[in-house]
């Protein structure tokens, strides 16, 4: 069954914008549009529920009752317990705040392993406990595929090692790692796992119970909601790990790692989210509970995603002008293309733009990983990367424009 795409743009209300028209958006992994779902959730909640929540009075008792909502849909979606999903300002945010707890976790001596294909916000917060004479060992890509190998991985697996940080997917080289198998490595060897999910959520919201990881995170604002860092953390290690909330709140799992006050009416808006994923399979015949309609909903906005991706990148791999970052096969790739021209890519970006192409170029904030293969950061790379409301007219416009400044 093909998605309906009419159906899809339809609980966008960004396009039927005007200042929006005759534009195409391909800058979606720095933020997606917010559905329709959303936005009346949160209009609801700044209009009727604005006060202090979990009072007795009515509108603060439904205030609450609209932020417990979020927590307790999207963890059914992810597979998780509802105590096992916490909301922060960002994913960095909610990163620093876990290495933090870490770092009084740990001894001297214990080791940490990150990569150089992470987005800085899973890579530097853990990099910094070097500090605090933890050692930090590098799983390193291969510098002309960016691929990372779990043969090296399994390497720098050993007693010592306590944390693994990787990402589902990185936001330059777009590849999707095999977090499940990756997990296992890591748990048969006794080591925590810390997944950024911030560049992969975004094309169907993942079940993270199945996938095996000890944290999950993503955030919000590219999977379609408002500005806030979701968190899922297992029981056994939250429990573990140090509080880094009021001390009375120690006993509550999901407030232990949200030290500052939530953003009530983003966190109760989150609901919105779990709406649009009921929506969307109830329109397309999505059955079963949250987690079975969740699968259902992932799978189909990846094949919309990998029909129009794959010519794509076909497209691009007959240009010699461009260097393009990561595999080739839509089916192991997430929908975000990054690409190394011979002008610097915010150039390339802004001449886009003039175009009515929306999306941009530079570092991403993965600096290392462009470094990684042997990319100038300064130079940086132009990105295009979309998801399943993007339409095949969107993208034959985006490739018209590629080839007139290329």
């Amino acid at each position: 069954m093909n998605q309906d795409i009419e159906f899809v743009r339809a609980q966008f209300p960004a396009f039927e914008q005007a200042s929006l028209q005759g534009q195409a958006f391909f800058e979606n992994a720095g933020g997606s549009f917010t559905s329709g779902q959303v936005v009346k959730r949160l209009e609801r909640f700044y209009r009727e529920r604005k006060v202090q929540p979990y009072g007795s009075y009515e509108a603060s008792r439904l205030g609450g009752e609209e932020m417990d909502e979020a927590r307790t849909r999207l963890a059914a979606i992810m597979g998780i317990d509802t105590d096992e999903l916490s909301f922060g300002p960002s994913t960095t945010q909610n990163t620093y705040v876990l290495a933090q707890a870490f770092a009084s976790h740990l001894k001297t001596g214990d080791a940490i392993i990150v990569t150089n294909q992470d987005h800085e916000a899973n890579s530097g917060p853990w990099r910094r406990l070097a500090d605090r004479g933890i050692e930090i060992r590098e799983w390193k890509m291969d510098p002309e595929t960016g691929h990372l190998d779990i043969l090296d991985l399994a390497n720098l697996l050993d007693e010592r090692a306590k944390l693994l940080c990787f990402p589902h997917c990185s936001n330059v080289v777009g590849e999707i790692n095999d977090v499940a198998a990756i997990c296992e490595l890591a748990r048969k060897a006794g080591v925590y796992t810390c997944v950024d999910g911030v560049s992969y959520a975004p094309h169907g919201i993942p079940d993270v119970g199945a996938l095996g990881a000890d944290i999950y995170l993503f955030s919000a604002y590219k999977v379609y909601g408002p500005h806030q860092g979701i968190m899922a953390i297992r029981r056994e290690l939250g429990n573990a790990l140090p509080n880094q909330g009021h001390y009375f709140n120690a006993d509550s799992l999901y407030k232990r790692f949200t030290p500052a006050g939530p953003d009530h009416a983003q966190v109760a808006a989150c609901a919105g989210m779990a709406d649009y994923v009921d929506d969307y399979a109830t329109h397309h015949g999505g059955m079963g509970d949250a987690r079975a309609r969740g699968a259902f909903v992932h799978d189909m906005m990846r094949a919309h995603e990998i029909k129009l991706l794959q010519p794509f990148l076909d497209y691009l791999g007959d240009k010699n002008s461009v260097q393009l970052v990561g595999p080739r096969d839509a089916n192991v790739k997430a929908p975000t293309v990054a690409m190394r021209l011979n002008m610097p890519g915010a150039k390339a970006a802004e001449q886009l733009a003039a175009k009515g192409i929306m999306t941009g170029g530079g570092d991403f904030y993965g600096l290392r990983c462009l470094e990684g293969q042997n990319i100038n950061p300064t130079h940086g790379v132009l990105r295009i990367s979309f998801v399943h409301y993007t339409s095949p007219a969107e993208m034959q416009m985006m490739m018209d424009a590629l080839d007139s400044i290329l």
